[in-house]
């Protein structure tokens, strides 16, 4: 079995082709952006399964996942992701995607997701697609706009205003916009105290 793995993130990306190298019979591949993984598609044979990271530079959301389906004969494509909604999954698979992976998935089960979808099945977490949606109800949430709570939680994970912008497809410049209301309504000074607050209040 060949299988694609490109992400951005060495450290999982690395945790990945150990997973996968470790079950035998699987040979592994990985591109750290969408430009290097369509490379490597038109340059060798097919695989069995290519994940994409839904936020590695190249893939402009969705569109980076039809592109890849539509390369060399309409390989199978799978989304992997730590923070896509259901909404973002189910047009995924609408699309004609073999699966989604969560980032956060036990690596016996992400081994058992790939085998899967490499097989021809379409995977997704069950519970993860029968979720009801919550929106936090804690008091401090409840201040903030839902753009906001999200680089409230980019800022706890020690993400740069970069990294930010990109996670949520947005420019740098609105994502200061977004601290500085956000600052004010939380009653923080700057990035590091608004982080406190929120991990203090257990917000994420």
């Amino acid at each position: 079995m060949r299988v694609l793995i490109a992400d951005d993130h060495d450290l999982l990306r690395d945790t990945l082709v150990m997973f996968l190298q470790a079950q035998g019979g699987i040979e592994t591949r990985t591109a750290a952006d969408l430009f290097g993984a369509h490379r490597l598609i038109e340059a060798e044979a097919p695989f069995d399964l290519i994940l994409l990271d839904l936020n590695m530079p190249g893939m402009n959301g969705l569109d980076g996942l039809k592109r890849t389906i539509a390369l060399q004969d309409g390989q199978r494509v799978a989304l992997l992701s730590g923070e896509a909604t259901r909404d973002i999954v189910e047009k995924a698979l609408d699309a004609g995607a073999a699966g989604f992976v969560p980032k956060t998935l036990p690596a016996k089960s992400m081994i058992n997701a790939v085998k899967f979808m490499a097989m021809g099945e379409q995977y997704a977490p069950i519970d993860f697609m029968t979720a009801v949606d919550t929106t936090p109800t804690h008091p401090l949430a409840e201040k903030l706009t839902q753009r906001e709570l999200q680089v409230l939680k980019g800022l706890t994970e020690g993400k740069s205003n970069k990294e930010i912008a990109r996670d949520l497809d947005i420019t740098e410049p609105t994502v200061k916009l977004h601290m500085k209301t956000l600052y004010r309504k939380v009653g923080a000074s700057n990035r590091t105290q608004a982080a406190l607050i929120a991990r203090e209040a257990a917000l994420f």
